[in-house]
């Protein structure tokens, strides 16, 4: 197997940017559960950063495995990335800055290509994910408080349409149904898995 070269991962993700699609959400497959909860949505940007490497695709998608400490969906596979804070112009900074902190990620190594269509989480966040490339090598080191550990999945494992099921669970007296793509040991469900699932749908 061989890597992907820069100019061709880039142009292989821009795909994803042409193509039309709608925003996504934790509810499309939660009928009658979306609750009396109007309050605003608060931005997050989450950054889905690949680099190449050689792999199925030619290229790697670098995820997260979150603390079991944290507030927010402890212990499950993510994007770095997080909500936007005061100081970031917008979610693409927040993201950048969320991947410098948790993942060790410098900004300066990474192109930005460009927004997927947001995604709305149960926990009331409207999440942007920025789609970019890792343009040069960098030494992933966990934010302890918030990273439990940091992995790489093959870009044609993230863009095999037919590898995303959906699976449900007992949630809040009901059914909750869920997107799921596993990968080895990790269990890659819920709004990534969602989010991921809506750019394998946009790749050739």
């Amino acid at each position: 197997m061989r890597a992907l070269s820069i100019p061709a991962l880039t142009e292989r993700l821009s795909v994803a940017l042409q193509r039309a699609a709608e925003t996504t959400s934790d509810y499309e497959l939660l009928p009658g559960m979306r609750g009396a909860d109007t309050s605003p949505l608060r931005p997050a940007g989450v950054l889905a950063a690949f680099r190449p490497a050689a792999v199925p695709g030619g290229a790697e998608l670098i995820l997260t495995m979150r603390s079991s400490a944290l507030r927010h969906h402890p212990g499950q596979i993510a994007l770095p990335g997080g909500k936007v804070d005061a100081e970031d112009a917008d979610e693409v900074a927040a993201a950048l800055r969320e991947a410098h902190e948790e993942i060790a990620l410098p900004p300066d190594c990474v192109r930005v290509l460009g927004r997927l269509p947001t995604h709305e989480t149960v926990t009331r966040f409207r999440v942007t994910p920025v789609l970019a490339v890792i343009t040069r090598e960098f030494n992933p080191r966990p934010e302890p408080g918030e990273v439990a550990e940091i992995f790489a999945v093959p870009l044609e494992h993230v863009a095999a349409v037919d590898r995303y099921r959906i699976e449900d669970r007992n949630w809040l007296g009901g059914r909750r149904g869920y997107r799921v793509l596993p990968f080895g040991p990790y269990y890659i469900w819920g709004a990534t898995a969602r989010m991921l699932h809506a750019l394998a749908q946009r790749l050739d």
